[in-house]
């Protein structure tokens, strides 16, 4: 079984940064690319950052300059650092892998969101 766990969130001010981490457990096989999503209240849940499993990488606009998304393959661990955090960044996000486990097919795996708040 597969499991991706997420820490690191919290409350912040304007300005502030946190560093979000989301680790993969079980019977995996190999991991592709790993992502970052993000849903405020009242709003879908959106694209943060992705980054492949050879390390390219791609952010939505709204946080280009300002996140940074990294991984270490030999922990099954991805990273998102978050510089200069706007009020606009508060919500739930949600680490997401394009993964093959050990027996079943290839597939894409969620964890359970960690709440990024930050404060004016």
């Amino acid at each position: 079984q597969v499991q991706l766990v997420e820490s690191g969130g919290g409350l912040v001010q304007a300005g502030g940064s946190l560093r979000l981490s989301c680790a993969a457990s079980g019977s995996i096989f190999s991991i592709n690319a790993m992502d970052w999503y993000r849903q405020a209240p009242g709003k879908q849940r959106e694209l943060v950052a992705t980054i492949t499993s050879g390390g390219s990488t791609n952010y939505a606009d709204s946080v280009k300059g300002r996140f940074t998304i990294s991984r270490d393959n030999a922990k099954n661990t991805v990273y998102l650092q978050m510089n200069n955090l706007k009020p606009e960044d508060t919500a739930v996000y949600y680490c997401n892998a394009d993964l093959d486990p050990t027996r079943g097919p290839r597939g894409r795996y969620w964890g359970q969101g960690t709440q990024v708040t930050v404060s004016s």
